[in-house]
């Protein structure tokens, strides 16, 4: 049997989809990376962190285990569908991790989860891992072959202009791009050997105040704003990722708009804002990490004056869904330019459609 414990494989980034023989092309889902094992009566599902997930998710437990044989070692992705049939719904994803087991067996039945398969580690104790992806995912298909919901095998191809439609189709709902791998190759554990080509498109946005660096040093994160057609101002995401250097540039840089910043700030009352943000619709920063509740979210408030452009992947429920880029200021725009309404949106897509495109 293959140790329950076996990293994920990994994959690059790149900008366009690699073409040529012997690719295979699958979406990229947006969900929890999941390596389920069937071993006797039992499932065991472990993220990608190598974190028990087990416990989050009752409602997968007995579908995987009627669909799988004994001995079966899985590596796929938990997404939950959206209720009306706009693809995937990662709010209702990340409201599952919670330490309540009544919580936990509620929401397995108002907001259930699918998983879906797109690699076979080991069939029936037979340790799979030096096999190549060809052999792997015909055994997969094999053993997927009269699968139900909630379990699907990932839809693939070889076909890369198939797959560049899939890169421009899937995007409304909420799929990340696309991912390829080598049908040559053999499962690589913690290895960046497959390759991700995800969405990324420009937008101007407010800066409205920065978080410092986890480290005490510089500026670690900036916030980003955008008007609605109300004309307030939402926080939709932060960019990041920056160099030892350029964190105390900014620092320095900022500091002249950190004079009486607050006074007309849009988002001065945030922390009572927060308690009824869930009537008033307005997302506000600082309300807490969906993901570390230990983390520092203190921000410091800037004048609301500076613009900068910025590269995101997804727009979903009104904010980035990822982490933004920075790629440089626009002093020529004025921060009221900065609305929504310069956003491309993609179509809505069905999880049903999604998961039949391979078919």
């Amino acid at each position: 049997m293959v140790d329950v414990t076996i990293a994920p494989m990994l994959a690059k980034l790149s900008d366009e989809i690699p073409v040529g023989e012997g690719w295979l092309y699958e979406p990229k889902w947006d969900g929890f990376r999941c390596i389920v094992v069937r071993a006797g009566g039992e499932v065991a599902l472990t993220s990608r962190n190598e974190r028990p997930f087990t416990r989050y998710f009752p409602e997968l437990l007995e579908p995987l285990r009627a669909q799988l044989p004994d001995g079966c070692v899985v590596d796929g992705e938990i997404v939950i569908p959206a209720a009306d049939d706009r693809g995937l719904d990662f709010d209702a994803l990340l409201q599952r991790i919670h330490p309540a087991e009544s919580r936990v067996r509620r929401l397995a039945v108002e907001t259930p989860a699918s998983f879906v398969a797109f690699d076979l580690l080991a069939l029936t104790g037979r340790d799979l891992i030096a096999e190549p992806l060809a052999a792997r995912h015909a055994l997969l298909t094999e053993v997927l072959a009269t699968a139900t919901a909630p379990v699907h095998l990932c839809p693939s191809t070889t076909d890369a202009t198939l797959a560049a439609r899939w890169f421009v189709e899937f995007e409304g709902a909420g799929l990340d791009g696309v991912i390829a791998k080598r049908l040559a190759d053999p499962y690589t554990p913690d290895k960046r050997t497959m390759v991700k080509v995800k969405h990324r498109r420009p937008a101007d946005c407010v800066v409205a105040g920065y978080r410092l660096h986890k480290d005490g040093r510089g500026v670690g994160s900036l916030l980003l704003g955008l008007y609605d057609d109300d004309g307030r101002l939402h926080h939709v995401g932060v960019a990041a990722s920056f160099t030892t250097a350029r964190r105390d540039e900014l620092l320095a840089e900022l500091e002249p708009l950190t004079h009486d910043a607050i006074e007309n700030h849009p988002w001065r009352d945030w922390v009572e804002a927060m308690q009824h943000a869930a009537g008033s619709g307005q997302r506000m920063p600082g309300g807490g990490s969906r993901w570390n509740a230990g983390k520092d979210l203190g921000w410091v408030p800037l004048r609301v004056e500076r613009v900068a452009e910025v590269t995101f992947g997804q727009l979903q429920e009104g904010r980035f869904r990822h982490g933004s880029q920075f790629l440089r200021w626009r002093p020529e725009r004025v921060p009221s330019s900065c609305t929504y309404s310069q956003l491309e949106v993609a179509r809505p897509v069905a999880f049903a459609r999604l998961v039949s495109a391979g078919s």
